[in-house]
């Protein structure tokens, strides 16, 4: 009898076996250095990230959320304003503005997930100060149209590109394509560190120079104190364990991308698939399914072996912390009808050709 297979959503630690000899020589090296906060070995992870995204600035922080929550203090948003964003994000995309003292308004999505730009246009009042598109799944949000919104109305445009470190849009790398960008080095993350992290990246040379003091205490110098501000500081360990999984990087999300092409071509007759445009590449931090027999086909696959999640069974707008934004069931019903229908499969670098093609069949075999 053939032994049976076990597929895990995730697996970190099979990166890490893969990378243990490189980590373990940088674990030593920067123990040994005495430097655990701040320092060359961050400023070097920063040089090389901001390289890779193509932006002049990128900053180290203590994780994605900080990264969104920071750019927006930067960007001297507050009470009284009121800053758009997608209903079918993890919470955090709504917290941070919700931190900062401001609004979040809501809006519905598109069949791909990301944020409609008519339905932005159309959320836009005379307090609206930013938009928030949110790279879901790492697929790029339509970022012309975004920021054809924000050049129109005078709005900020900060990316939540937690999921997408890597993909492009019209060959440009996510990151680089708004006023600025947060991004998480969470461990299930494809560029992820092994405990949180973050990124922020912009071009804005006034933003970056602010950024850098709001991360650190709001110190210009060691004595002196010239704004308030948070401590939110990516660890020197960190970074450097970060610098090395970037090398890696863009062969993990081909992998990825490879993995996605085949569950795609396999699945498209019985299951709605995520389907590339020719303007975007996304790197897939996950690999959505939807079919309106979920539940039964997470058991059917589950049985076979094969771990799923569903990224997010309940949308922002129907969180009990969002209900004095004084949204109802109804009111998104594209978000809404996603989050009943949708499968997470699992997709990650290091998993083998016999793997995939047994989720593939697994998937197959229940329809």
């Amino acid at each position: 009898m053939a032994e049976k297979i076990n597929i895990p959503f995730v697996d970190l630690a099979r990166q890490f076996r893969n990378l243990e000899t490189e980590l373990s020589k940088t674990f030593v090296d920067v123990g040994r250095s005495g430097g655990y906060i701040m320092g060359a070995r961050l400023e070097s992870f920063e040089r090389k990230v901001a390289d890779f995204i193509g932006v002049r600035h990128a900053l180290g922080v203590a994780d994605g959320s900080d990264a969104l929550f920071l750019a927006l203090k930067a960007m001297d948003i507050g009470p009284g304003d009121e800053v758009i964003t997608a209903t079918n994000s993890f919470i955090a995309s709504a917290w941070v503005v919700v931190a900062v003292g401001a609004k979040p308004v809501l809006v519905d999505v598109a069949e791909d997930f990301n944020i409609d730009p008519a339905l932005v246009e159309a959320a836009i009042t005379p307090r609206t100060r930013a938009i928030i598109p949110v790279h879901l799944t790492g697929r790029p949000a339509p970022m012309d149209e975004i920021n054809a919104l924000a050049a129109k109305h005078k709005l900020f445009v900060l990316e939540d590109a937690a999921q997408a470190i890597g993909a492009r849009y019209r060959g440009k790398r996510v990151g680089g394509l708004g006023t600025a960008a947060g991004f998480s080095l969470h461990p299930l993350k494809n560029l992820g560190v092994y405990g949180d992290g973050g990124l922020i990246t912009t071009d804005d040379d006034a933003l970056a120079a602010k950024l850098l003091k709001l991360r650190n205490h709001g110190l210009r110098n060691r004595d002196e104190c010239e704004i308030w501000g948070f401590n939110s500081r990516l660890d020197t360990m960190q970074a450097a364990f970060a610098e090395i999984k970037l090398g890696y990087l863009d062969g993990w999300n081909a992998r990825c991308r490879h993995i996605a092409a085949t569950y795609a071509a396999a699945m498209k007759d019985v299951v709605q698939v995520p389907v590339d445009q020719p303007w975007e590449e996304c790197v897939y931090h996950n690999f959505v399914i939807r079919t309106d027999r979920r539940d039964a086909l997470m058991a059917h696959l589950l049985e076979n072996g094969v771990d799923t999640r569903v990224h997010y069974p309940i949308p922002i707008h129907l969180q009990d912390a969002a209900k004095d934004l004084g949204y109802k069931l109804g009111d998104f019903p594209n978000a809404e009808r996603y989050a009943k229908t949708m499968i997470s499969l699992p997709i990650y670098p290091e998993l083998t050709d016999v793997e995939v093609n047994h989720v593939v069949g697994a998937v197959t075999s229940f329809f």
